[in-house]
């Protein structure tokens, strides 16, 4: 009986992790390609700079246990966040906007092009579907609302980023990919043509259009979709047109790399800047509030964004932390930048400096 129960769990297991929801490792002429950049060191990715993945005085233990057995005090939403959903298939393709799903994904209407970044809209931010849930109302996109994508552009592989359910739900619609060093083994893995997967290490330049460019730039993360880590580059974007730019920031740790960025493309007129699902623990590979107020003035941004938040529990902090905490920290800073803090779904204007934006997340429970 027991070892029937073992033989049961073992084909439980390779059923689950056989799944296409996992991806594939980088081989052949991709693994090739990684081991030429000056990134991968050791069989892995590296950052600039060391980057533990613990910060000092934290161990996995605390970090489990705090998680596991204070899971019951973080603040979770009961009502449902609110949102106003604007219809992306009757936008003119010549407004300049930007659409927030919650989280870290986003749309992008910029010089006739339609960009999609890190979509997730299956309800779910973690390989095992079920168990880490969307706040009640922030699903409220689906693959079926989106027009052609021109660029799905993707950051890095965690499960939160690159969701295997919106990805084939959305495959029809996407003509290019576009992600760094490795991800594009999931996507042709996913029977994406290999044509269309534009895969970039770090400081590399992307010719859209005669109009448009993109440039990828470092972050300070890690990547993995199962036990072994950085085995895919995590990175960070610059959007360019001739007239307007935008830092399209993925999840990342405070480090010199936004000033670097700062000095090499800015000023920005919108940065995108990861500021939410952080710990003091793990601040080395997210910002913590005050690292985002730093990281604005870095990037010598006009305007700035704060991302990774609103959507999924993946920390301890209450889930409206982020928000009040960055809002209140660039009120009381030295010349403070205009914030944008849509609503998931409210049309964001790219070129109007003067929009204003309400504090939402107040009188939510």
């Amino acid at each position: 009986m027991i070892i029937t129960l073992l033989i049961l769990v073992f084909v439980l297991v390779l059923l689950v992790f056989n799944h296409p929801r996992y991806g594939k490792r980088p081989d052949g002429e991709r693994l090739a390609l990684i081991k030429q950049s000056p990134n991968y060191k050791n069989g892995r990715f590296e950052n600039a700079h060391f980057t533990p993945e613990l910060a000092e005085g934290y161990s996995y233990s605390t970090v489990l246990t705090d998680f596991f057995f204070k899971k019951v005090k973080r603040k979770i939403p009961t009502d449902s966040i609110p949102t106003q959903k604007t219809n992306l298939l009757e936008l003119s393709i010549e407004q300049d906007i930007l659409v927030w799903f919650g989280h870290s994904s986003y749309f992008i209407q910029l010089e006739g092009k339609r960009f999609l970044i890190d979509p997730v809209f299956s309800g779910n931010a973690s390989p095992i579907y079920g168990t880490t849930k969307a706040f009640k109302g922030t699903d409220i996109y689906t693959a079926a609302d989106f027009p052609e994508i021109d660029y799905l552009v993707i950051t890095h592989d965690h499960y939160d980023h690159l969701d295997y359910k919106t990805i084939m739900d959305l495959k029809p619609k996407i003509k290019k990919v576009i992600c760094s060093l490795g991800v594009g083994s999931h996507f042709e893995f996913w029977k994406f043509q290999k044509e269309i997967i534009i895969e970039k290490d770090w400081n590399e330049k992307i010719e859209l259009d005669e109009n448009l460019t993109l440039y990828t730039t470092p972050s300070r993360h890690f990547s993995g979709r199962s036990i072994k880590r950085c085995n895919t580059l995590w990175t960070s974007y610059v959007l360019a047109s001739k007239d307007f730019k935008m830092y399209l920031g993925g999840d990342s740790g405070y480090d010199t790399h936004f000033a670097e960025i700062g000095a090499k493309f800015g000023p920005f007129d919108i940065a995108l800047i990861d500021n939410g699902q952080y710990n003091p623990a793990w601040r080395y590979i997210h910002n913590l509030p005050e690292d985002v107020i730093k990281a604005m003035k870095d990037l010598n941004t006009k305007r700035a964004f704060p991302v990774h938040s609103s959507k999924f529990p993946l920390a301890l902090h209450p889930w409206d932390e982020p928000l009040i905490r960055v809002t209140e920290l660039n009120a009381n800073s030295e010349n403070p930048i205009p914030l944008i803090t849509p609503m998931i779904g409210q049309l964001v204007e790219l070129k109007n400096e003067k929009q204003v934006f309400q504090q939402w997340w107040k009188g939510v429970n």
